[in-house]
């Protein structure tokens, strides 16, 4: 039967209440717009125009998808991060709020570099963190790296679609291997690595631990697994007096900075985020 784009509203609006409470307006919409391919402000305008069936099944499909947990962000395709729509896929993290923090510092200390800074964003998954550097510092060269193709494919599309292709490439890139030395050096290094220990995998909102990939999340038997790779293996890829930023997770703060006290950097400063969690760290290479 075919429905007006009102009614398809509405009647999804209605299927998601319970498991969306105060938010089923606005994911009823956005799966709506996916479904269709169009605006809010088209549908709103053309809420009393009759909608195909493709375009009725499909929304269909996408409430029960959403009714079995799945993240918003898989079904749309995309999501927005620090004034970027990005291309996500399940192959990586979805951007979060918490990344912000460490957007900033990194983008905060890149503006100070030398001209031309050459920087690198390790275990980059979507790209999200060295794509708006790039927005951001417009002279610097920045290389996206991550161990897997899947996720080096979605940060191709989004390097693209960001309009940045000449200025920043894409390596694949194992942070558990020693660093290439055809890299060079680097004046700043950033990275939000794994960082869930495993044990605590299972316990994470089914929403994060039956969609997202682990290979993004699981840290080791400590967390601190990735951490201490990137620090063994490519503190000898950043330039004397460059700099580290990296995210951790909650109560990680002591654990990060020990390890880069251990590698003899200096000038550590963390950041708290809006719940007042600090979150990230910079540190200056001596």
């Amino acid at each position: 039967m075919v429905k007006q784009y009102g009614q398809l509203y509405l009647e999804a609006r209605k299927e998601l209440l319970q498991a969306e409470e105060g938010n089923a307006s606005n994911v009823a919409r956005e799966l709506l717009c996916a479904a269709s391919g169009k605006s809010a402000a088209d549908i709103l305008a053309g809420r009393e125009l009759y909608a195909s069936e493709e375009i009725a099944e499909r929304l269909h499909e996408f409430v029960a998808r959403r009714l079995k947990g799945e993240p918003l962000a898989y079904i749309l395709g995309q999501w927005d991060f620090y004034g970027m729509r990005l291309h996500i896929t399940p192959d990586v993290l979805i951007p979060r709020d918490d990344t912000e923090v460490v957007t900033e510092m990194a983008i905060e200390t890149a503006l100070f570099l030398n001209q031309n800074p050459r920087i690198l964003d390790l275990c980059a998954g979507s790209g999200c963190i060295g794509l708006a550097i790039g927005k951001r510092v417009k002279d610097a060269r920045i290389t996206l790296g991550d161990v897997s193709p899947a996720a080096l494919k979605v940060a191709k599309q989004n390097v693209a679609e960001q309009k940045l292709t000449g200025r920043v490439n894409c390596l694949q890139i194992d942070v558990r291997k020693p660093a290439p030395k055809f890299l060079g050096e680097f004046d700043l290094i950033v990275s939000n690595p794994p960082y869930i220990n495993s044990k605590e995998l299972t316990t994470l909102d089914a929403s994060v631990k039956d969609f997202e990939p682990h290979v993004a999340l699981d840290g080791g038997e400590d967390g601190l697994a990735f951490y201490r790779a990137i620090l063994d293996n490519y503190t000898v890829a950043l330039k004397s007096g460059g700099f580290f930023c990296f995210e951790f997770g909650i109560h990680q703060e002591d654990a990060v900075c020990a390890l880069l006290e251990k590698h003899q950097f200096r000038n550590i400063k963390t950041r708290k985020d809006t719940g007042n969690i600090i979150r990230a760290v910079v540190a200056q290479k001596k």
